[in-house]
């Protein structure tokens, strides 16, 4: 049977559960004093937990059991992407995208961005959501935006790959990328990368990929992307 997961970061320091996990467990949940609970750290662990007060501001629990829970593939997957103007689009992307497994989101402000900046908070809540509803204990990174000029000079240990739709040599994902390889791949605003920003990013080590015939908007290549690292590694 599914276990309700409760997410609790500072449970290595504090018992008490942040105040919304509390009002879920106490208020929705009816969760009372004796009853046991399941929680993660998002860092990878899982908690067996007991309830020893089930105040919905102030609930506090007592952990019997810490379990070790490593994430369920054996590579780096980062995916740098160009946020839509429709936020919608990329909280959808981030819920799949964390569903599916992903360790590292990084938004990144591009020539043809429609959007210009980004507010984390609530993509941090849906990212949450959707690791305890996917089962996992392991909170994907997520990152403030930056400009595509700054980013592609951060170090990365790993293949390096930059999708793009423009003519020239470039090679499909499935081809080029190796099981088990640590990978992060970029994807581009609806209006694509300029042709200088993918020069510059082939210059900085990025290599250019196609991921199939179609044209696909920003939020679909960026899943795509990313469920074809995991399909690879089957």
């Amino acid at each position: 049977m599914e276990k309700t997961i409760f997410y609790t970061p500072d449970i290595a320091v504090s018992t008490e559960l942040p105040e919304e996990e509390g009002k879920h467990a106490v208020r929705v949940l009816r969760k009372t004093e004796g009853d046991e609970i399941y929680l993660t750290d998002g860092k990878g662990h899982f908690y067996d937990a007991k309830i020893i007060e089930a105040n919905p501001k102030h609930c506090f629990v007592e952990i019997a059991n810490r379990i070790e829970a490593p994430k369920n593939w054996n590579f780096n997957l980062q995916i740098a992407f160009a946020p839509t103007k429709n936020i919608d689009r990329i909280e959808w992307f981030a819920e799949k995208a964390t569903e599916i497994g992903i360790d590292h989101f990084s938004p990144v402000l591009c020539r043809y961005s429609e959007r210009k900046e980004i507010k984390l908070p609530r993509i941090e809540k849906i990212l949450v959501s959707a690791m305890k509803q996917s089962q996992k204990a392991i909170l994907p990174q997520l990152d403030e935006m930056i400009p595509f000029a700054k980013f592609i000079q951060q170090p990365f240990e790993g293949r390096k790959f930059i999708a793009h739709c423009y003519d020239g040599e470039k090679s499909l994902l499935k081809d080029t990328y190796h099981k088990g390889e640590n990978v992060l791949i970029l994807i581009g605003p609806e209006g694509d990368f300029s042709e200088e920003e993918v020069q510059k990013a082939i210059e900085a080590g990025f290599e250019p990929i196609s991921l199939g015939e179609s044209r696909l908007r920003t939020e679909t290549a960026a899943l795509v992307a990313c469920h074809s690292i995991h399909a690879l590694n089957w």
